[in-house]
């Protein structure tokens, strides 16, 4: 006879293996599907070598990684004391987390790393089971991705607003030490960001560029002399010369939300989280701290519920959902209208953006609340208005 869980979770990536923790550690029984079960655990220094991406964490997610112990160490997790936006004509604006009365506005934090933690925390953890094919579950949460195929198979129409831009990303050594700062360029269109990697005195920072596709490609197949020149001029040198130090990988950028992120199936509930309900442009870095957003409120949801209801009651998941949406309505508004903002290059769009980011620089309590918001603070809590 198979055994019965109280949740089967599709796809283990950070979401899907946070989500199977924190619901394990509420005593819960879950199933945890992934292609790489049966793979041994790499180093995470060998993973780090592997992979380019690093992720922007708030506070509030770094709050949720602790709870189960996945936090990385300061030199995989490099806090960010300052952030710097600059567009093609104007002076900065500049967010410091000493005004915001916190420790750090956010964290780049090493993906690969993070993952081996998440996985090498799975297999010691006796309520999640790997399972090699779907589990029979009074809930199957799916956090597949955005090419979820569950998702397809439940019939779940996927909006998608494709940008016309493509992603660049890289790890690059820096001539001058970053000092904790982030930085960002929008310039003719493009968005340029350079985020500060291994630790207070690093000289790493990963690169994530939007640009329009044919100009990623190029650059993806530049020799990585004529790649870095580029990279330097714009940049506009603020970290001197500048040296690749990983291979450059591109994809193309795009916002999508799944049309119903609840249902049933076969008399059973089903759930999305993650990218396979959502995805944001990367200019605000907040597309991984929308899916932990997802882990948050379906552990708080779950674990409040009263002692008769079951994990899969629709009461509950929508009550996730309608969540989980205004949040994403906010996020991802807010993304695909700096993007749209910064896309025109007509002389009378950079003049209202010009008009736009000196206000924003010297709007005081409005600058306060954007940064608490990126920062996944609420009201009441440090960074918040």
């Amino acid at each position: 006879m198979a055994k019965t869980y109280d949740i089967c979770i599709r796809g283990a990536g950070i979401v899907g293996r946070s989500l199977a923790l924190h619901l394990a550690a509420k005593r819960l029984r879950v199933a945890l599907l992934a292609q790489d079960c049966n793979e041994p655990l790499a180093p995470a220094a060998q993973l780090a070598h592997s992979d380019v991406r690093a992720y922007a964490l708030s506070p509030a997610s770094r709050s949720l990684l602790e709870a189960i112990r996945c936090w990385p160490d300061a030199a995989h997790a490099t806090a960010v004391l300052r952030m710097q936006v600059q567009s093609d004509t104007d002076a900065p604006v500049v967010f410091d987390a000493a005004a915001q009365g916190t420790g750090a506005l956010n964290w780049i934090v090493d993906v690969p790393v993070l993952e081996s933690l998440l996985q090498e925390a799975v297999r010691f953890q006796p309520l999640i089971d790997m399972v090699e094919q779907p589990a029979p579950a009074t809930l199957t949460v799916v956090c597949e991705g955005r090419a979820s195929s569950t998702r397809a198979a439940y019939g779940v129409e996927f909006e998608v607003k494709p940008y016309q831009q493509w992603a660049l990303a890289a790890r690059v050594h820096c001539a001058l030490p970053h000092g904790q700062m982030a930085r960002q360029w929008f310039a003719g269109g493009d968005i340029l960001a350079l985020l500060p990697l291994d630790g207070p005195e690093g000289r790493q920072c990963a690169l994530v560029w939007s640009l329009a596709p044919e100009q990623a490609q190029g650059l993806q197949a530049a020799a990585a002399e004529d790649f870095c020149l580029a990279l330097r001029g714009a940049s506009h040198g603020a970290l001197g010369a500048l040296t690749l130090c990983s291979e450059r990988k591109v994809w193309p950028l795009q916002a999508a939300r799944a049309k119903a992120w609840t249902g049933q199936a076969n008399g059973r509930a089903w759930l999305l989280a993650g990218d396979a309900a959502h995805s944001v442009h990367p200019l605000a870095g907040q597309g991984l701290n929308l899916g932990l957003g997802d882990v948050a409120e379906l552990v708080r949801i779950l674990d409040g519920r009263a002692y008769w209801r079951s994990v899969g009651d629709p009461r509950l998941l929508r009550a996730y959902e309608r969540a989980r949406k205004a949040d994403y309505a906010v996020v991802g508004g807010s993304g695909d209208a700096l993007q749209q903002i910064f896309q025109h290059n007509h002389p009378a769009w950079q003049a209202l953006r010009s008009l736009g980011m000196r206000g924003f620089e010297r709007s005081g309590p409005l600058k306060h609340w954007v940064a608490g918001r990126a920062m996944g603070a609420q009201p009441g809590q440090p960074g918040a208005a």
